[in-house]
C-alpha cells in the first residue's frame, strides 16, 4: 500500500528560517502563489487524503483542490517547545554545546519542553496501522518534520547529521506500508506538475 506525503506550502516563517513547530502560521503569498501553479499527479490525487490540523497544511490542501480531506491530529508537526519561533543558527551560537549535544542524539533529540523524533514516530504508529488495515493508497499534507520521521522509519536513518534526502516543497514523498503498518524501505520523490500545462 502506498503512502504519499506532501509538504505544506511556504510560510513567512519558512522564509525567515524560523522553527515553526506547533505555531499555527498561515501560508504566505509566495506559498499560495506557488501552490496555485502546481497540480498533483492524477493517481495520487485519487488517494484517500489526510492533513495536519495546522492552518498551513489545510490551506495547502485547499489550494491543490483537495475537497475530501480528513484532518488527522496525529499528523501535527513536531513540538519544538521553547525553541519555537527561534532561528536555528543564532540559537546554536547562543546555546553552543547544549544544542550540539542535543542534536547529536539523533532520534532522541528533544528541544526543551518539546518532543523527540522518536516520540513523533510513536505517536504516528496508530495512524499508520489504521491506514494499513484499511488497505487503500493514502496521502497527507504534512510538515517536513513528519516526512523526516517517516523517512527515518523507512530507511533506518538515525537522524544524526544531514538528511540523506532533500525533502523539497514541490514533490510527493512516497513510501510503502506493510500490512502491519511498518514503513518499508521504498522512498521515492514524485514531482508535482505545472497546473498551467
Amino acid at each position: 500500500m502506498k503512502l504519499a506525503l506532501l509538504r505544506h506550502g511556504i510560510t513567512e516563517w519558512n522564509l525567515e528560517k524560523r522553527i515553526q513547530g506547533r505555531i499555527d502560521q498561515p501560508l504566505c503569498s509566495q506559498g499560495r502563489d506557488r501552490l496555485a501553479q502546481l497540480s498533483l499527479p492524477p493517481d495520487v490525487a485519487s488517494y484517500r487524503w489526510y492533513c495536519s490540523p495546522l492552518r498551513r497544511a489545510r490551506q495547502s490542501a485547499d489550494l491543490l483542490g483537495l475537497t475530501d480531506v480528513a484532518v488527522e491530529p496525529l499528523l501535527i508537526e513536531m513540538n519544538w517547545g521553547e525553541w519555537e519561533g527561534e532561528v536555528l543558527k543564532p540559537l546554536r551560537r547562543r546555546l553552543g554545546a547544549a544544542v550540539r549535544d542535543n542534536e547529536a542524539r539523533g532520534l532522541d533529540f528533544c528541544p526543551p519542553g518539546g518532543e523527540s523524533p522518536r516520540q513523533v514516530q510513536l505517536r504516528m504508529q496508530p495512524w499508520l496501522q489504521q491506514l494499513a488495515a484499511a488497505g487503500n493508497d493514502s496521502a497527507a499534507v504534512v510538515h517536513k518534520g513528519i516526512i523526516r520521521c517517516i523517512y527515518a522509519l523507512a530507511s533506518g536513518w538515525d537522524m544524526r547529521g544531514a538528511a540523506p534526502v532533500d525533502f523539497v516543497w514541490d514533490a510527493i514523498h512516497q513510501f510503502e506500508l506493510a500490512a502491519d503498518g511498518a514503513v518499508l524501505d521504498s522512498y521515492r520523490a514524485i514531482p508535482l506538475t505545472d497546473a498551467s500545462g
